[in-house]
């Protein structure tokens, strides 16, 4: 049988819940600020820490620092509005960078290719998509719905 549950607000079961709490306030405060001017000294005041404690923490339970982690959503939201083929200095400015060329130098670091390049990259693959859509559903989804049945579909694999 189970034993009954504890207040969860208390230090006797769930000794480091506020610590946690703390630091998931600040981690959603960079998820839905990342486009601001924010800086560690903002984080860390959301999760009511000194800026090094904080640091110190986040990085224990996130794996990367505040910051890392704040550039890791700036660049993932960018590739979400280059996928949307926004212009390139419109994402730049939109996710949070003030300048385009440490925006594409960061990009181009943990993308592997500039914006641009990776704007064109997918304009490239909806124009794929867009002429040749057979290419892009599973054999087995199109054989299911007798799609391959007279006709090319399997040679355009």
């Amino acid at each position: 049988m189970l034993e009954p549950v504890k207040d969860t607000m208390s230090n006797q079961l769930y000794p480091k819940f506020n610590l946690y709490s703390r630091i998931v306030r600040a981690k959603l405060f960079i998820d839905n600020n990342y486009s601001e001017d924010i800086d560690i000294d903002n984080i860390s005041d959301e999760a009511y820490f000194s800026k090094f404690h904080f640091i110190r923490e986040f990085k224990k339970i996130y794996g990367k620092t505040p910051h890392q982690y704040l550039k890791a959503v700036r660049i993932e939201k960018s590739i979400q509005l280059l996928r949307a083929e926004i212009p390139v200095s419109e994402v730049c400015y939109s996710v949070g960078f003030e300048s385009l060329s440490s925006f594409s130098g960061l990009f181009k670091r943990i993308a592997g290719m500039t914006p641009s390049a990776y704007l064109k990259q997918q304009q490239q693959i909806k124009a794929q998509v867009n002429n040749y859509p057979l290419k892009y559903i599973p054999g087995c989804f199109a054989k299911k719905n007798g799609w391959t049945k007279n006709s090319n579909f399997e040679e355009m694999n």
